[in-house]
């Protein structure tokens, strides 16, 4: 594994290559961001944000789509993969909201993780960008960057790689190195042909060295 050291140097690379890195799903407060994070598991955030618009025009606050008809949810976001299952969980995480949290997202990871739907990835994300608090969001382009650079090992699991991650890069930069790996891993680093030749970390990616 890359020392906390050699981690830095790579994520300072990275860092140079995406400085304006952000969340790209498309939100005007708290409670539309934690509904597009729920809908954009196995989903791209370019095909949430093609069904986000009608469903908060429809449903613009957790009052309003907790009291919907689930019909009525799973016709508006239907292009996205698992849209029953994602109105079920939205439905339902609109109601504990309204009941248990009075109709405001709570904003600590224990509380967020109680909700249906939000799991600890899902939870980072809403902290992190809505709330400013502190956070490594562990999706797929995260754990594949981390593990093809070495940064955490083959077999972690998604909290190992988050702990790690946590361990090795200082608390300040957690929220924006998050966006950073993600970028990197979206555009660059991608899951199928990594721009492995002409990437500026090549020279430490023993992956990316054997794919050249």
């Amino acid at each position: 594994m890359l020392s906390k050291a050699k981690t830095m140097e790579a994520i300072d690379i990275i860092a140079d290559m995406y400085p304006d890195a952000e969340c790209e799903l498309v939100h005007k407060n708290p409670f539309e961001l934690l509904i597009a994070v729920i809908l954009s598991a196995q989903t791209t955030d370019v095909s949430v944000n093609k069904v986000t618009p009608a469903l908060f025009n429809k449903f613009p606050t957790p009052e309003a789509l907790a009291t919907a008809d689930l019909t009525d949810i799973e016709d508006t976001i239907k292009t996205i993969g698992l849209y029953r299952n994602k109105a079920k969980h939205i439905k339902g995480c609109s109601q504990k909201i309204v009941s248990e949290f009075d109709g405001k997202v709570p904003q600590t990871i224990k509380e967020l993780v109680s909700l249906p739907g939000v799991g600890k990835k899902t939870a980072n994300v809403v902290v992190s960008t809505a709330f400013g608090v502190p956070a490594i969001a562990v999706d797929t382009h995260v754990e594949r960057v981390s593990k093809r650079l070495r940064i955490v090992k083959q077999s972690a699991t998604v909290n190992e790689v988050e702990e790690t991650l946590m361990k090795k890069i200082p608390k300040d930069r957690w929220s924006k190195t998050h966006h950073q790996l993600i970028f990197f891993g979206r555009y660059h680093c991608t899951a199928r042909k990594p721009k492995c030749s002409e990437c500026p970390l090549l020279y430490m990616c023993a992956e990316g060295q054997k794919n050249t």
